[in-house]
């Protein structure tokens, strides 16, 4: 995943280079409707004195966005809940699913080619909900961290773009199990997102 993310991002910085340049105006709408791959990290900490690991999920995902220059706009990401089952020394340990709202500032480089690359920060705010484990009261709490993106849009019509991002959240959680503490889940996911663009 991380060589995924190195290589989008050296191929979009190529595409910004070689292309003369055209703005997204300020003003602008843009929404997005696709899917979103959750992949969380592979070592994801300790919990209850063993290693954890966390299963990935894909979900519909959504976005908004608001230029407010141009070529600068703050983004809304939002998705289905997401899945994920949750191992302990190897053994199933139960499941959690999540939602993890990301608010971004993305910039989109400006070009005359069909293929318009962005780069995005922001900040997540990721909430753990209907818990389940074989062994007992299991919980999740809530986590705010930053995001980093960087992706492209392929340009298909005026107003139509299909859409290819990667981004990294920060993502960690400390868990419980029947009210007693037993570590952090270092999630840390990188997200594959595949969607179409409309702007407005």
């Amino acid at each position: 995943m991380k060589r995924t993310f190195a290589a989008l991002a050296l191929t979009t910085a190529f595409a910004a280079l070689a292309a003369p340049a055209t703005a997204q105006s300020q003003g602008d709408w843009t929404f997005g409707v696709g899917v979103a791959n959750v992949n969380p990290k592979s070592d994801n900490g300790t919990l209850a004195g063993s290693p954890s690991s966390i299963g990935d999920d894909t979900q519909l995902s959504l976005t908004a966005e608001y230029f407010i220059r141009d070529n600068l706009g703050i983004e809304l990401l939002a998705a289905t809940p997401f899945e994920h089952d949750i191992n302990i020394g190897g053994s199933f340990a139960g499941t959690t699913r999540q939602l993890p709202p990301t608010l971004s500032l993305n910039y989109h480089v400006p070009t005359k080619g069909k293929i318009k690359p962005f780069f995005g920060l922001g900040l997540n705010y990721t909430t753990f909900f209907e818990e389940a484990s074989p062994l007992g009261v299991l919980e999740l709490d809530d986590s705010w961290g930053y995001a980093v993106q960087v992706g492209a849009d392929w340009q298909i019509s005026e107003h139509g773009a299909v859409r290819l991002n990667l981004r990294y959240i920060d993502i960690h959680s400390d868990a419980t199990l029947n009210g007693a503490p037993i570590g952090t889940a270092e999630i840390d996911p990188i997200v594959v997102g595949v969607s179409y663009v409309h702007r407005f």
